[in-house]
């Protein structure tokens, strides 16, 4: 009897096959002596949509609600009928003894591979393979430590509650919604929190009114030094009392008479004056403007000529660690800080490192630890992405023994998946695009440095005292650069935005030491409001909603932030998406904020729907469920009740839905009129009825460059009557624009730059003469 293996994807599937070695193609599987290896595209059936149960609910109507199926009913997605008849086949056969599941080791993973079992009527013995990485060495070893499928009932249990509770809430509220208010309406338990918690971001930054500050800086030529004044009782470096800090500086000045004034006034009673205008004895004006957000120097209120004594010089060693091991948030994270990809572009090119390329192990992971198991093939891995750019630094690590104890390595901090860390398969950067290389990039330096030992500088604060005020300055002296050599050029990721008391290259003072002729000057600030979300920071609050939480419940708090907040790793991007794709999200730059339509959306909402409570509350359940602690007949039993008390709440609820984004466009398909909605990098005209669905773009940001002022321009119009359109004022017909880039030599993509680079790398030891000819005869101009 054979084997039938099921894999999440058919790329997957063929790394499979090989190694088990499966050669025979057949209609949607691959065959071999023991094996037989299908696969889905993802999820290839899904929980019915409500007309499979009833044909009356193909319209929506309010006297229809809530919808309660029992059972559910499962329902082949159509775009993957032929697949699933494939897979249905193979599950079917005779000769196949067993079923082993190979999807993604995970809830969701688990769900994949049990609906289609569910929906083929499979009755076959189950074993689970539960690897975190698709490599020739971990598909071994994971078949030769297959579990019992048996052992993951309660997972699958889990996975079917979300799913079930999802429609029973989700579909419910969304037809609820909509056919009160007449109009495209959608909530869940994790979009609405989501947008509840910019709804109160933007709250706050409307609400927000700058306050003034004060405070003080001394300033010494020789030796060149910086101080910032500190009050002595609070700590602080800022004083939002003006007349204190005026007070302040006149007493500081005060002795100062006979010594010349510095910047814009002179000095009465003999002293020599510098600059020109009048000015009481001992106060002369220090230029500068004050300004919002940083302290400034504020205008006429300089003086020189005190001196100060250097009352204290601490010296304290100190070390720091590398930033942990990326989950895919973190990633998230990064690569929008400095590439400006969304979460959605991260995961993709991500997907592709791990599938693809296999270079990179599996990406959907919410833990940033290793597990003791994976130590003992960290020197294989660093001699695999030891190539290129990492060759000098990997090289030093497999030189050298790891370390006894490594501080990422925690078994209890790993559930599903570890972190994301490179393969043992072989490293070729000259197969990866712009994009893969920028992320693989993160991915290796980040592995490196943890591996590498902690940075170690020494941290000198200096305290001088001047008239009885307390002035200080801050330098760190690099020790041991530990592991930033990772980072060929340099790390940034921990420097701090704003700091009161920047750090400076100190001079060599003692205590007792004198500075003379320091010069005073009152800095003037105001108070930032918070900034708006942009996706890194907004992936960081679903990470962490805890903030949002108005219950205080510390339970549910520390629920949250062990089941990874509000979605999971393997959702947010979608969710994101989905938020600017319902027209509930726009961009403005970087920034995201709400739509009028999702601000009226959250005024009508109930009130639980925009807690991240309820998803904390589901995951405490789902968890118990998953460990057998819990039953899912009383978790669904709860949830249905919550649906019927839910659509009630919608049901009697007051408010109306208004249209502020009404145009004089006219339909082309109905004849009402349009709205103007704006997409996450477009602008679209929707028919503002739900069941005509027509929409049309009028413009979108495109990745042409304005040739005046070479930012991103709008492509605007239809048809050839598109125009490119920039902020500058700059406007070019998208006809001569193609002409004039074709000219310019347009065709010439990132990826064939990059192809041409690699290519002359590589010929560094074989010279050849026709490179740059065979490269350009690829390359066609009229793309």
């Amino acid at each position: 009897m054979k084997s039938l293996v099921i894999a999440e994807k058919p790329s997957v599937a063929r790394d499979i096959a090989r190694v088990l070695k499966c050669g025979r193609q057949i209609n949607g599987a691959i065959e071999g002596g023991a094996y037989i290896v299908t696969w889905g595209l993802g999820h290839l059936v899904e929980l019915a949509d409500p007309e499979a149960y009833d044909p009356k609910y193909k319209e929506w109507k309010m006297e229809d609600l809530p919808m309660m199926p029992e059972p559910f009913k499962l329902e082949v997605i159509r775009q993957t009928t032929k697949q699933y008849q494939a897979v249905k086949a193979q599950i079917h056969r005779k000769d196949v003894g067993e079923i082993i599941i190979a999807t993604d080791a995970g809830r969701e993973g688990e769900l994949v591979a049990r609906l289609i079992l569910k929906k083929a009527g499979s009755q076959k013995p189950l074993k689970r393979l539960w690897i975190s990485s698709v490599t020739d060495k971990a598909i071994r070893e994971g078949f030769a430590n297959l579990k019992d499928g048996r052992d993951y009932e309660n997972l699958y249990d889990a996975a079917m509650c979300r799913a079930e509770a999802d429609w029973l809430v989700g579909i419910n509220a969304t037809r609820a919604l909509t056919c009160k208010y007449n109009a495209q309406l959608s909530c869940g338990r994790v979009q609405t929190p989501t947008l509840a918690m910019i709804a109160k971001r933007e709250e706050e930054i409307r609400r927000f009114v700058p306050q003034p500050y004060y405070g003080i800086q001394a300033k010494c030529a020789s030796p060149a030094l910086t101080l910032t004044w500190q009050d002595g009782e609070t700590k602080s470096f800022r004083s939002f009392d003006r007349a204190r800090m005026e007070r302040m500086l006149k007493a500081l000045q005060g002795t100062a008479a006979g010594n010349g004034a510095v910047g814009g006034s002179g000095a009465a009673a003999g002293n020599g004056a510098a600059g020109g205008g009048g000015a009481a004895a001992g106060n002369g004006a220090a230029g500068g403007t004050s300004s919002a957000g940083g302290a400034s120097a504020a205008g006429g209120t300089g003086a020189a000529g005190r001196t100060g004594v250097v009352a204290e010089i601490k010296r304290t060693p100190k070390k720091t660690q590398a930033p942990l091991l990326y989950d895919l948030t973190e990633l998230q994270r990064d690569a929008n800080k400095r590439f400006n990809y969304s979460a959605k572009e991260t995961l993709n090119i991500m997907q592709r490192l791990y599938e693809n390329h296999k270079v990179l192990t599996y990406p959907r992971t919410d833990s940033r630890y290793l597990s003791a198991d994976i130590v003992p093939t960290l020197k294989e891995r660093l001699k695999a992405c030891g190539v290129g750019p990492y060759k000098l630094a990997a090289g030093r690590l497999v030189a050298r023994p790891l370390p006894e104890k490594l501080f990422f390595v925690d078994n209890s901090k790993v559930s599903d998946h570890h972190a994301i860390i490179p393969t043992e398969q072989f490293v070729q950067l000259d197969h990866m695009t712009v994009d893969e290389r920028r992320i693989y990039d993160l991915v290796v330096r980040r592995f490196l440095a943890v591996l590498y030992p902690p940075y170690e500088y020494e941290q000198t604060n200096l305290t001088v005292k001047a008239g009885g005020e307390r002035f200080v300055a801050h330098g760190n002296i690099v020790r041991s650069q530990g592991w930033k050599a990772a980072y060929e050029d340099g790390y940034d990721g921990d420097e701090e935005e704003d700091q009161e008391v920047k750090g400076q290259r100190l001079p060599d003072l003692k205590t007792g030491d004198v500075l003379n002729r320091l010069t005073f000057v009152l800095t003037e600030g105001k108070t930032k409001p918070p900034a708006h979300f942009n996706e890194a920071t907004l992936l960081s609050a679903m990470e962490n909603p805890a903030a949002y939480m108005e219950s205080g419940d510390k339970e549910m708090a520390r629920t949250l932030g062990e089941t990874g907040g509000l979605g999971t790793v393997a959702t947010r991007a979608d969710i994101i998406e989905k938020l600017f794709s319902s027209f509930l999200l726009e961009k403005r730059g970087k920034d995201i904020l709400l739509t009028s339509k999702a601000k009226q959306l959250l005024e009508l909402v109930p009130e639980d729907l925009k807690k991240p409570e309820l998803t904390a509350d589901w995951e405490m359940k789902l968890s118990k469920i998953s460990k057998g602690a819990l039953k899912r007949a009383v978790f669904m039993s709860d949830i249905r009740s919550y649906s019927r008390e839910l659509i009630g709440q919608i049901k009697s609820g007051g408010g109306q839905f208004r249209h502020d984004n009404l145009t004089n466009t006219k339909c082309p398909v109905c004849g009402k009129k349009m709205l103007l909605v704006k997409g996450k990098n477009s602008e679209m005209l929707v028919c503002q009825d739900r069941e005509c669905g027509h929409r049309e773009t009028i413009s979108r940001t495109s990745n042409a460059r304005c040739p005046v002022c070479h930012k991103k321009m709008e492509l605007k119009g239809k048809g050839d009557g598109q125009v490119f359109v920039c902020k500058c004022g700059y406007k070019e017909k998208l006809k001569a624009f193609q002409e004039r880039r074709k000219k310019e030599g347009a065709g010439v993509t990132k990826r064939d730059v990059a192809k041409y680079l690699n290519q002359q790398s590589k010929e560094t030891e074989e010279p050849l003469n026709d490179a740059l000819a065979r490269m350009l005869a690829g390359i066609k101009l009229d793309q």
